[in-house]
């Protein structure tokens, strides 16, 4: 018996610095498909090394981007992979395994742990790990869905957990963590002002130690040594411009005929 097909599902805009290893994790995959947002580097030339199947198309957000990628793939069963990420040849191995056993009718969906590498090392405590992930998924049982910036993907049915990682090669330096923050934190607080979302002082105040705390002390990030208190004072740090920048929002609201 035949297992059913993959769909390794890839989201990319200007990443030819990490698009390779990505499509590299994910040959063995049975078809590989590429959403770009129309990238002005090399991207989709590399792309299409590994793949036919590339569409271009404007940026949609991080959920929308996947909903339109989601329907796309042919396969039954979707693989959605970030191009900063890779499919880590253990986690490839269990995949494989459990489709060609077919212990995967069983299931609707599969989570695995995700590891950043960061500032030169693997990142294994704290908030960042581990980041459980469900994106491996029965086409039609899941739902592509969350709040911007972060995109969450749910099924009805029973998932199961895998053992092998999901590397993530999240930023290339500080600054490129700061800007991603200052980025993230823009939009988060703009999804709050638009679902009505209330600013409260002590959400400014004790949020961002409270996460401080959990980052460094409750998820054990100091067993990372200097990186841990890094991590957890940058994520303060984000929590921090969260609230301040709804905050913003209130004080001066944006115009109603432009973007909020």
């Amino acid at each position: 018996m035949s297992r059913e097909k993959i769909s390794a599902c890839i989201t990319a805009g200007d990443e030819e610095h990490n698009i390779r290893r990505c499509l590299e994790s994910l040959r063995w995959a049975d078809e590989i498909v590429v959403v770009d947002s129309f990238s002005k580097d090399r991207t989709v030339e590399i792309c299409r090394e590994y793949t036919s199947r590339i569409y271009q198309h404007e940026w949609l957000g991080y959920i929308g981007q996947k909903n339109l990628i989601k329907d796309l793939s042919a396969g039954p069963w979707i693989l959605f992979v970030d191009a900063d990420e890779e499919v880590s040849p253990q986690l490839r191995d269990e995949i494989l395994d459990e489709f060609e056993s077919g212990r995967n009718t069983d299931f609707d969906g599969y989570e695995f742990p995700r590891m950043v590498f960061y500032m030169g090392k693997w990142i294994r405590h704290g908030e960042w790990y581990p980041d459980l992930k469900m994106r491996l998924f029965r086409k039609d049982r899941g739902t592509c869905a969350g709040s911007e910036p972060h995109d969450r993907t749910t099924v009805p049915g029973e998932v199961r957990r895998l053992k092998g990682h999901l590397y993530h090669y999240t930023y290339d330096n500080l600054r490129d963590q700061i800007k991603t923050l200052n980025d993230f934190s823009t939009i988060t607080a703009r999804t709050m002002f638009k679902t009505g979302k209330k600013f409260s002082w002590s959400d400014l105040f004790f949020r961002p130690p409270i996460r401080f705390f959990k980052a460094f002390f409750l998820k054990r990030g100091f067993m990372d040594g200097m990186l841990g208190w890094v991590i957890a004072v940058i994520s303060a740090y984000g929590v921090f411009l969260k609230y301040a920048k709804l905050y913003e929002l209130y004080r001066c609201p944006p115009n109603p005929k432009g973007n909020a």
